[in-house]
Formats: structure tokens, sequence, C-alpha cells
């Protein structure tokens, strides 16, 4: 790494980076794609040293999408985006967004809607098949048109779901009709309520204990009612002594009372033993109705498996079940029908918004192809190629776009990446950021050595459009050529120089960024111009070719 500490400003417009091949300009490019979540290489580190850093600082307004990235991705994002990346030397890196923590996917997801990088063997930008329909839509001003048929999709496949699943229910419950009345009938029939078989237990257990004491109950009340019973004798025997009690009350007063006393015990516990006879008095034919009662409820808990509390709530369960199936027809039908309607209010959307994107593109075409002639691609056409499958529907509906180009006439057509060399696709990605430059652009541009190959009127046709862009986005270019430097509002100069000579190691070289000023920008075309011996002739054509750039 020839880099050990940079820190650079860009402005808004157009700048230019130059300097000799080597000079370290491809470093600065390859630390901005770390920054934006590019692939880590611990070669990017400095010799000797354990990690390199990179931050990357953007101001934008609050609402652009790349803040809303970042607070969709949970950071915290507003007026400013940093993002920073650290490298080790042992291949790991780390990065961080708004000094957060954050994936490298998060890095390329913000950085994405950022920056877009172009270059002559570059496929990513607009080289991506993926990414073509989304260009013509922004291009055509059918965001509107998108958001609505992506609603309809939505809206027509969650009918379909819920169309197929009460279809799904309703040919279900069709096997099991048969099954679901019987059930039915059963348990309507039996009736069974809640509470029921604790009362029912309860009252089975008491008889059940009745059954065995009422004989011992019935016994001990005869020997009460008995001829033989002694409780008439002790009656008897306290009434006699309680006519006697007046002529000897000392002697009497208390076996009178303890006699009474006996006799009312007595009288008592005769109540008692015909109460308890009476209340364990029952049919013996109760019994067996509440057993069978009692047993035909479990035994239809067991049927169904669930509790004998529970089996109000089956009989309802299928009780709902018939009668959904009763009108499970006239409900399906009701749904196909809405499912129809949405399927048709998608496809109708789709197809309005088929249309708007062959006019969009059409007009891609003529406005790209205006462009071409000037970049020496004469007899070369763009075509943005529509293809409408409605078998293949989805949210962002019924179309595949792709962008193909004719290099020459005669020439077969065919996609963008596969057909343009190296020199005519950056030339053609240039000719399609003129014309999309203020529709789905990222609000940094750069430009890598896209002017590698050419020279006079072509590059001087890639100033001008760089120089247009420039009005509508920040963008950065890397360029070998005067005529785009010339261009430019801010320059910078890339060179290689001594560091300090440091013991036993030598000096160390690093790249050095300068901005120029006028009279040193002058001096920069001019070797651009000439080469390693700048003459006067050269720094004129500089002067002129900087004024006739204004």
């Amino acid at each position: 790494m020839l880099i050990d500490a940079l820190d650079l400003e860009f402005c808004s417009g157009l700048t230019t980076l130059t300097g000799e091949t080597g000079a370290g300009k491809s470093i600065l490019l390859d630390a901005f794609v770390l920054a934006l979540g590019g692939r880590g290489d611990a070669s990017l580190v400095r010799a000797g040293k354990e990690q390199g850093q990179v931050t990357a600082v953007f101001s934008l307004p609050n609402q652009h999408s790349a803040h809303l990235i970042a607070r969709q991705l949970g950071f915290m994002s507003d007026q400013q985006i940093v993002l920073r990346r650290i490298q080790s030397s042992d291949g790991r890196t780390r990065a961080f967004v708004n000094d957060q923590p954050a994936t490298a996917q998060a890095l390329r997801a913000i950085g994405n809607s950022l920056v877009e990088i172009h270059c002559q063997h570059d496929d990513r930008a607009l080289v991506d098949p993926a990414a073509h329909r989304a260009l013509v839509d922004a291009f055509g001003g059918l965001l509107e048109q998108l958001s609505e048929v992506k609603d309809l999709y939505a809206s027509w496949r969650s009918a379909m779901r819920t169309s197929v699943e009460e279809e799904a229910r309703v040919e279900k419950a069709k096997l099991d009709a048969d099954y679901l009345r019987h059930a039915y009938a059963e348990l309507s029939s039996l009736n069974a309520q809640p509470g029921e078989e604790e009362l029912l237990a309860q009252r089975r257990q008491f008889m059940q204990r009745a059954e065995k004491v009422t004989t011992d109950i019935s016994d001990a009340l005869a020997a009460f009612i008995a001829d033989s019973s002694p409780a008439g004798e002790i009656a008897q025997t306290a009434r006699r002594l309680e006519r006697k009690l007046n002529s000897a009350p000392e002697i009497l007063e208390s076996p009178v009372r303890a006699l009474a006393s006996a006799v009312d015990a007595l009288a008592n516990a005769e109540l008692a033993l015909s109460q308890a006879l009476n209340e364990t008095a029952f049919e013996p034919a109760e019994l067996e109705r509440v057993e069978e009662r009692l047993f035909a409820l479990r035994a239809a808990g067991r049927k169904y498996n669930v509790s004998v509390e529970q089996l109000p709530h089956v009989t309802l369960k299928f009780a709902d079940e018939i009668a959904t199936l009763d009108a499970s027809e006239a409900r399906l039908m009701l749904l196909r029908e809405a499912s129809a309607q949405a399927q048709q209010a998608y496809f109708t959307a789709a197809r309005k918004l088929s249309d708007s994107r062959q006019k969009a593109c059409k007009r891609l075409n003529q406005l790209v192809d205006a462009e071409l002639g000037p970049l020496r691609l004469d007899g070369a056409r763009f075509m943005a190629q529509v293809s409408c499958d409605p078998q293949n529907s989805g949210p962002e509906g019924i179309d595949h776009i792709e962008f193909w180009v004719q290099t020459n006439p005669g020439a077969r057509a065919g996609p963008l990446m596969k057909v343009a060399s190296g020199g005519e696709l950056a030339r053609f990605m240039l000719a399609l950021k003129a014309v999309l430059s203020d529709r789905g652009s990222a609000p940094t541009l750069v430009f890598d050595e896209i002017d590698t190959g050419v020279g006079g009127a072509v590059a001087d046709a890639i100033g001008q459009r760089l120089w247009r862009l420039a009005t509508r986005a920040q963008v950065l270019a890397v360029t070998h050529a005067p005529q785009v430097a010339a261009r430019a509002g801010h320059h910078f100069h890339i060179r290689k120089g001594a560091l300090a000579k440091s013991l036993n190691k030598g000096s160390s070289v690093v790249t050095r960024v300068a901005i120029l000023d006028e009279d040193q920008r002058r001096e920069e075309i001019a070797r651009m111009l000439s080469g390693a011996a700048i003459t006067d002739e050269a720094r004129a054509a500089a002067a002129q070719l900087i004024k006739n750039s204004k």
C-alpha cells in the first residue's frame, strides 16, 4: 500500500484525478470500494502495519434513500452517512456505519445507493440485467404505476391463497362429511352438559355408600320401635319417679333429671335414624340410570379423544363444520370470483405498465443513440429490449427488460456485456448515464479510465458528457485524457514520492495527492499532451484546451 495517511474532500461538479501510471490512482479507487463494502484484501494494508482504515463521509438530504436504507438496517442516520472499514493484515475486516458496527453486506446495501463506479471492465452498474427494468421505470417516470402493480399483485396473490386454502378445507370437509354428520347426531343426542360428569359421579358415589349403610340404619331404628326396646320402660320409669318427686325432692331430683335427659337423647337418636333412613332411600333403578349416563359420557369422551367437559364444545365445533360445509360452495364461489377479479385488475395494470415501458424504451433508445455518434460509435445502436411474458408475472409486472447493442451495421445485436468490447462498453455506459443521470442515479458517479484507448474528438466528447453529468451529480473521473481533465471544476494530481528515510529500511515511497490551482492544472494538462518533456507549445495547447472547455 502506497498510502500512509490521506484526507480528501471532493466537491460538487466534475473532479478529475490524473497522474502517471503506477502513481496510485487505482489504490485510491480500491480504498473507496473497500469503504463501500467491497471485498477485503490483506494486500491493501501497508507493509509493516497491522491494519489500514478508510472512511467515506457523505452529506445528504435527510430523506435520501441511503438514509432510509440505513434506518431499515437498524442504524441511526441523519444528515451525514459515515462508512468506515478497517482492513487487518491477516485478511479480516471490520465495518461501521455512523460509528455503529455493521456487516460488509450492510455497507454494500447503503453504498450502492450512494456511489456508482464505472470502468471498462465493470460488471456491476449499468451492465447488470437485473437493474435494467428499474432504470427504465425510473427513466420513464413509471414508479407510481409500478407501485400500483406491486399492490395489485400482492392483493391477487393473497386472494388466490385464500381461495386455494378454502378449497382445500372444503374438499377435506367433504371427505369427512359422513363422519361429521354421524358424530354431530351422536353428540347432539347425548346432549352433554357442562359440569354434568362431576354431578353424576357424586350422586353415584352417594348411592353406592347409601346401599352399604341402609340395613344398619334400619336395624338400629327397629331396635327403638320394637316391643322389647328399653326406651319405653325408661320413659315409664322416668314418669313414675317424676310423680314422686315432691315427696322426696332431695333424693329424686338428680335421678329424675338424668332420666329426662336419657329420654330426650333416645328420642333424638330415633329421629336422626329416621332422617338418615329417608335420605338414603332411592329407587334401585336410579343408580342404574346414573351409571349408564356417566359411562355413556365417558365413552364419548374417549371416542372423540377429549374430556367429558369438552364434549359440548366438540358438539358446537362439529355443528360449525357442518354449517361451513353446507355453505362452502357459495363461499368458495365468492372467493374464486374475488381472486379472478384481483387477477384481472393486476394484469390490466401490468399491461398498461408494459405499454408505458415500451414507450419509455423507445425514447431511451432514441436518446442513447443520439449520444453514440459523438462518442465515435457511428453505426452502433442501443436497444432496450422488452419481453412481455404473462406466464412469468411478478410484483414488477410481466416484462423482462435487457439492454442490447449493435456495434456495427449488419452485425448481430446482443446483450450489452457480451457484445461490446471494453472501450465500447465504457462509451455505451457513458451514453446511458448521460441520458439516465437525473433518473435512478446515485448522487456520486465514479468513472475509472473509461477514456482509455481513445483520444481527440472521442475524448472531447467523453469530457463533454462527464461535464454534463456533473451538473446533476457529483462526478469523479480517473483519466489520462487531457480533453477530459480540461473540463474539470477540480483537479487532483496523484504522484509517488519518498516519505522519509528510516534506519535499516531505506526510503519509503508513498502516494501524494495535490489539489492543482489554475497554473498547476495547465502544467499538468500540458504534461498529458506532450509527455515527459513539457514544451511551450504544449503549454499553449493546454491553455487553449482549458479555454475552449468553458
